[in-house]
């Protein structure tokens, strides 16, 4: 149900706040409260007579809205037709009460049934009205800055809940309403201020364009970015709204002036960047002119440095008029990709013989590592040999000359340990050496010996021990030796 269409469900009702109603049937009236039946009432009128139970317990007080910030809290207010008896009651002669803060209210008059179905119809209307309640609660809890409306609506509710010709539990839906009312309130008072808040925001988002803007006009040299920024802002400016006219105009002249004074400092630098313009243009002539003549060179790494030297030069001279820049970068470019484009047909080629050479080294390491050690002068003469031929060979790639060497040195450090073996085998101060270690392991097994057969235990073991010394000894002076 939208608020207009809960407004005319309102103003549509007659006085007690009822929008239907059977004429025949129900009389809206208000006589004078029937007196409390007495004990003696019988089974059978109990429904009619006996006081409802809402009016021994009204509802409580309504709360008040939660903390800034907090959603509001608003009281439940319970169906009226699930069990109606509860809140009103239908006397004999057809009068319908509803009970209330202040005791029981006449609401109408029934008498087109019995008194449940009485009942159940004012009860039905209570639930209409219950139905609005909840429709103004949930709008309100939504936020959609609708709260003057909502306040309205629901005053206008609380106003007729008074004389309503309803049964259900009044004093909960007047305490729902009052809750209402005053959450409202408390969003108008806020949507008050927002809209405060929101005039200085987009005066401030303003004043922050414009500060952007004055820092820009007075200190950029980035013109292509600062000229689209402008636009931007601009934009930006036009979205912005909720600023009076006179203020708004205020601020426009100020973003206006620093317009003006980028636009100034723009013009200057562009007339001033076309005079280096004309001086870019002859200097880079001069450039593709050397660039061209080194096209030819063989002598590749000056001539490749020096191309270095001519692209650092280029970017130094700045830029020319497009046109102009392009072609000219176009023969320099040109220039640049023939030299480089031989020296890579050059370099390929030496690649794809490093390459053979590396395969050549493989096979001769192959080789190499069957060198025979047993003969030593043989060995050495096969070495000398793999070493010529590894020479004549040639290079090999790059990122493969540490592998090649060390593998290379392996085979060599094979060989002179084949020949520092067979030296130290001939060698005479070796062969006395061990003769030496020989003589002290049979003087000390001669001492140990003599001391056993004197049963001198201690000086046989210490005998021994020197003995087994010096029989480690030979035994490593006579492994030298081999």
């Amino acid at each position: 149900m939208t608020d207009e269409q809960a407004a005319e469900a309102v103003d549509g009702a007659g006085p007690d706040g009822v929008t239907e109603a059977a004429p025949e049937a129900v009389t809206e009236t208000a006589p004078a409260p029937t007196p409390a039946p007495s004990p003696e009432t019988s089974p059978e009128t109990s429904l009619e007579s006996a006081p409802p139970e809402a009016a021994a317990h009204p509802a409580p007080p309504a709360p008040v809205p939660g903390p800034s910030g907090a959603a509001p809290a608003f009281p439940t207010v319970a169906s009226a037709a699930a069990d109606p008896g509860r809140w009103g009651r239908v006397d004999a002669d057809g009068t319908v009460w509803v009970a209330t803060a202040d005791g029981e209210r006449a609401v109408g008059s029934w008498q087109a049934g019995d008194a449940v179905e009485g009942l159940a119809h004012f009860a039905v209307r209570f639930d209409d009205l219950r139905t609005e309640v909840d429709l103004l609660v949930r709008r309100l809890t939504a936020g959609r800055g609708e709260a003057r409306t909502i306040l309205r609506s629901a005053t206008t509710l609380r106003e007729r809940l008074v004389d309503a010709a309803v049964v259900g539990d009044v004093v909960g839906l007047g305490h729902r309403l009052d809750a209402v009312v005053a959450a409202a309130e408390g969003a108008e008072e806020s949507e008050r201020a927002a809209r405060a808040g929101a005039r200085d925001d987009a005066v401030a988002r303003k004043e922050a364009l414009i500060a952007e803007a004055e820092a820009l006009a007075e200190e950029t040299t980035r013109w292509k970015h600062a000229g689209d920024r402008f636009q931007a802002m601009i934009e930006e400016w036009k979205s912005v709204k909720g600023i009076d006219r006179k203020t708004d105009d205020a601020l426009w002249k100020r973003f206006s002036r620093a317009r003006e004074t980028f636009a100034r400092r723009r013009g200057a630098h562009f007339a001033e960047l076309d005079r280096a313009r004309t001086a870019a243009k002859a200097r880079k002539e001069e450039l593709v002119v050397e660039a061209e003549s080194l096209t030819e060179s063989t002598d590749w790494g000056p001539t490749a440095g020096r191309y270095k030297e001519l692209m650092a030069d280029w970017k130094a001279a700045g830029r020319t008029s497009k046109d102009a820049d392009d072609a000219l970068w176009a023969r320099f470019r040109g220039a640049q990709d023939t030299f480089f484009s031989r020296r890579s047909e050059v370099f390929s080629a030496r690649d794809a013989e490093f390459t053979d050479n590396a395969r050549a080294k493989e096979a001769l390491l192959v080789e190499a590592g069957r060198i025979d050690l047993s003969d030593v002068d043989a060995a050495r003469a096969a070495l000398r040999d793999v070493q010529e031929r590894w020479d004549a060979i040639g290079k090999v790639p790059r990122e493969r000359v540490r592998e090649f060497s060390a593998r290379l040195k392996e085979v060599e450090d094979r060989v002179r340990a084949a020949v520092d073996r067979r030296w130290q085998a001939s060698d005479p101060e070796t062969e006395a050496r061990v003769g030496q270690f020989r003589a002290r392991v049979e003087q000390f097994e001669a001492q140990a010996a003599k001391a056993h057969a004197a049963g001198d235990r201690r000086r046989a073991q210490e005998a021994e021990r020197q003995a087994a010394q010096w029989r480690e000894w030979l035994a490593a002076a006579e492994d030298a030796t081999r």
